[in-house]
């Protein structure tokens, strides 16, 4: 989402340079194109203002520490002063209440039903809470039947709504069936409109007062920008938000929503949706998507997105395989379908310090991905027999795996000798003892 915005910011810091401080000389053209590449991504203006100030205010007459240039330390206050606005620090859900009631309001498009599902497989993986879903929005009846189909598939009680009943009517039958379901959180899935009016207003505060929730959320589709900003403000008068949750963050959104409206409304951001999975949900880390903008990782989120998706005995047995020196292509394999998983090799890359640059060099020869792609279809084409000993791959054999695979011969031998190389260095890691109590322990 932040692609445009980070490569701006990142171009503008290349460039500040000095001797023992940094001076309002070196760093005025610097906070010129830093504020320019804010406003190109639809952040608020007095957003903006404020963000340049205060980075100014702190850059000045700041000594440099020993060992450390002034373009280090201007990063680290830009790095500050983002962290700042998008709020500090991660807010977690209030979950007290039996059951904790939470409600997802916004306008239509923005992502509410889909959210909902997200939502609840979240509390129920990472909080060990049993989540229902009720759907209320009865003016569109394709949002009853997806909330419900989502349900279903993913295992939720999901109250049996139609569209013949009133928001008001649902709600008032649901308190029931949570209690007889025994859930311990029960997710609102409320009607959108196109725009604020009065008559949703009236409507969602018919039910907060039917059923108090402990969160009221607001869906907020990050690819409207300032607009989202002001829609926030709206329902935030009117129902007092006690968080947002930013969609479409994976989309090619400018990123103005999402550095404007935590500094406009006050409201902290709890939620961001990255894809159209039920999976595709993360927590907001604003210190991480800082470092994310700033091209200085988030091998915590990485690490977190490990391990919900890499197969912990699959990894150990990788481990142990390999300080064995038997690592075979066949492991190999396994290796590259979880990475997949993840998200596959670009996606894993924009998680690492100083990788996006790299990226979009390399994505300029070949995609990542697309080499991934051909080495998995390489490793396919071949016997198990020649995964498991691939010193067995004679001149016939590697004829027959490149034209099983759609590739050719020397796109096999570039594998084998890749291989063969990591292999060696395998060895050489046992050899200096780096594989010295990494048996018996986990990969993350």
């Amino acid at each position: 989402m932040f692609q445009n915005l980070s490569d701006k910011i990142l171009a503008s810091l290349k460039k500040v340079r000095g001797g023992q401080k940094i001076s309002e000389a070196n760093i005025e053209e610097v906070i010129k194109e830093i504020r320019m590449s804010l406003l190109d991504a639809d952040v608020n203006f007095k957003v903006v203002k404020k963000f340049i100030d205060e980075v100014k205010a702190k850059s000045l007459g700041q000594k440099v520490i020993e060992n450390v240039n002034p373009g280090q330390m201007f990063v680290k206050i830009v790095h500050e002063e983002l962290v700042r606005t998008l709020g500090s620090e991660a807010i977690e859900l209030n979950l007290t209440g039996k059951p904790t009631v939470l409600f997802l309001v916004g306008l239509q498009g923005a992502g509410k039903t889909t959210s909902a599902a997200k939502l609840a497989l979240y509390l129920r993986s990472k909080k060990e809470k049993k989540v229902g879903l009720v759907p209320a929005d009865v003016y569109r009846p394709a949002a009853i039947d997806q909330l419900q189909t989502l349900g279903k598939q993913n295992n939720f009680p999901t109250f049996a709504s139609t569209v013949n009943q009133t928001p008001q009517e649902i709600l008032t039958a649901a308190r029931k069936w949570a209690d007889e379901q025994k859930l311990d959180v029960v997710i609102v899935d409320t009607a959108g409109r196109l725009t604020i009016d009065e008559q949703l207003m009236t409507e969602l505060t018919d039910l907060k007062n039917i059923w108090a929730p402990q969160e009221i959320l607001l869906v907020a589709d990050a690819m409207l920008g300032q607009q989202s900003v002001q829609v926030a403000e709206g329902f935030h008068q009117r129902l007092s938000l006690t968080g947002l949750i930013l969609t479409k963050m994976d989309g090619d959104a400018r990123g103005g929503a999402a550095l404007s409206i935590r500094e406009v409304t006050g409201i902290p951001i709890k939620f961001m949706g990255i894809g159209e999975k039920v999976s595709a949900l993360e927590v907001f880390h604003p210190d991480r998507l800082a470092g994310r903008i700033l091209d200085m990782g988030d091998v915590l989120s990485l690490v977190e997105r490990a391990q919900e998706v890499m197969d912990e005995k699959l990894a150990q047995k990788s481990t142990e395989k390999m300080l064995r020196n038997e690592f075979s292509l066949e492991d190999f394999l396994a290796q590259i379908q979880q990475m997949k998983k993840m998200g596959g090799l670009e996606a894993i890359m924009k998680f690492l310090p100083g990788m996006g640059e790299l990226s979009k060099q390399i994505k300029n020869m070949s995609p990542p991905d697309d080499e991934v792609k051909k080495i998995e279809s390489i490793i396919h084409s071949m016997t198990l027999q020649e995964r498991r000993n691939h010193k067995i791959l004679n001149g016939s054999r590697r004829q027959r795996i490149a034209k099983g695979s759609g590739t050719q011969v020397s796109d096999v031998n570039k594998l084998v000798k890749q291989f063969e190389e990591a292999q060696k260095m395998m060895s050489q890691f046992m050899k200096m003892g780096m594989g010295k109590g990494m048996m018996g322990k986990k990969l993350f």
